[in-house]
């Protein structure tokens, strides 16, 4: 199997109790942020925020997982690409310290936007320049991704 079909499988996967997982996870996931905070916005030793800090990866790698694994669109929506981005501001905060405060605050701010923001905006594709909820097949076919 090619990781094409692994990303993007002919029809989206279905995780059982997928919104009760995700609720727990992104439950978890904050309380992790907020006990990183302690490093970012105060210089917390590494004592004082490592398990929050090793919470809010874990739960964050698994929920980045799940939603690739449905079906990789998500990497192509905003929604995957601000993941993504913060990510990068999260390494950008951890190779120049200076930038650490301000970092957090815009990874916080990117959450809370594309959390509540319109399907519109949260779906839309810069690759494709239109919302794709789903991808389509060579022979035309969309492919629904379960964002429906």
């Amino acid at each position: 199997m090619s990781i094409k079909q692994i990303l993007f499988p002919e029809t989206s996967r279905n995780l059982p109790g997928k919104r009760y997982i995700s609720l727990l996870l992104r439950g978890l996931h904050l309380v992790g942020v907020a006990g990183v905070a302690g490093l970012f916005l105060y210089g917390l030793p590494f004592d004082q925020w490592k398990l929050y800090g090793l919470l809010a990866l874990v739960t964050g790698t698994l929920m980045m997982l799940i939603e690739i694994w449905g079906d990789g669109v998500w990497l192509f929506q905003l929604r995957g690409q601000a993941v993504l981005l913060k990510l990068v501001l999260l390494a950008l905060a951890l190779i120049w310290p200076s930038t650490a405060a301000i970092n957090f605050i815009l990874i916080i701010l990117l959450s809370a936007f594309f959390s509540h923001a319109p399907g519109k905006i949260r779906y839309y594709s810069i690759w494709h320049g239109q919302v794709v909820k789903a991808l389509r097949t060579k022979d035309g076919r969309i492919r629904d991704s379960g964002q429906l």
